[in-house]
């Protein structure tokens, strides 16, 4: 009973466990970006940026610059299988002369009709369908802060925004590397052409956790065997 009583306990925690948040830390930005060199001690020359090119575009390429990301996402899919198969079959066979025993067994057993017969049919079929279809759409626009160039010139961008109504927090995060030519000369870039991008849109709060099985249901799901 002792034991019983801990393993109820556990598996009472482990359904209220809450879920983890990770997703709204992206990986690929968790290192520290490096620092800008400083200009030498006296030197006039404070290093170059885009407030000192005059003939360049006002366009993120330096690091702590802001860039707009136009996000606009659609993925649609789907997949559909059938499978159908079926056998048949059937064996007879009869005895007409087996060393005289056959006319023994025919005299004790009147009903077999005057012939030792061994038949047999089977048939089996099995049928099955699946069809899966997911369709994805996401619409947004956020600003992205350079934090990291990359020695090839490209730009490691991370954003982020969170957006709280009625205690429900909403989070938008999308991280990548883009390409400085990829970037427009209103400092905006389209999502697609980010490359390994990450975008997470999720949230916390009443909805969400409405949206979540109870406590007990999860547990029941998680030591059912069947």
């Amino acid at each position: 009973m002792f034991w019983a009583a801990w393993s109820m306990v556990f598996l009472a925690l482990v359904g209220c466990w809450p879920a983890s948040r990770h997703a709204v830390r992206p990986e690929a930005v968790t290192a520290a970006p490096p620092k800008k060199a400083s200009p030498a001690n006296g030197a006039i020359w404070p290093g170059e940026s885009d407030k000192n090119m005059l003939f360049a575009d006002k366009k993120a390429r330096y690091l702590d610059d802001i860039v707009t990301i136009i996000i606009a996402e659609a993925a649609q899919g789907g997949n559909k299988a059938t499978t159908g198969t079926s056998r048949d079959s059937s064996a007879a066979a009869s005895i007409d002369a087996f060393l005289g025993i056959e006319n023994s067994i025919l005299n004790n057993n009147s009903s077999m009709g005057g012939q030792i017969a061994i038949g047999g049919k089977s048939a089996n079929t099995l049928k099955g369908a699946g069809d899966t279809t997911r369709n994805t759409t996401l619409v947004a626009r956020i600003s992205a802060r350079v934090i990291r160039v990359l020695d090839n010139g490209n730009l490691l961008i991370e954003g982020r925004r969170q957006v709280t109504v009625n205690a429900e927090d909403q989070y938008l995060v999308i991280s990548g590397i883009v390409r400085p030519q990829d970037i427009t000369a209103d400092n905006t870039i389209a999502s697609q052409y980010i490359a390994d991008a990450r975008i997470v849109y999720t949230g916390e709060g009443v909805i969400n956790d409405k949206m979540r099985p109870g406590w007990m249901t999860r547990v029941v799901d998680w030591v059912w065997p069947f």
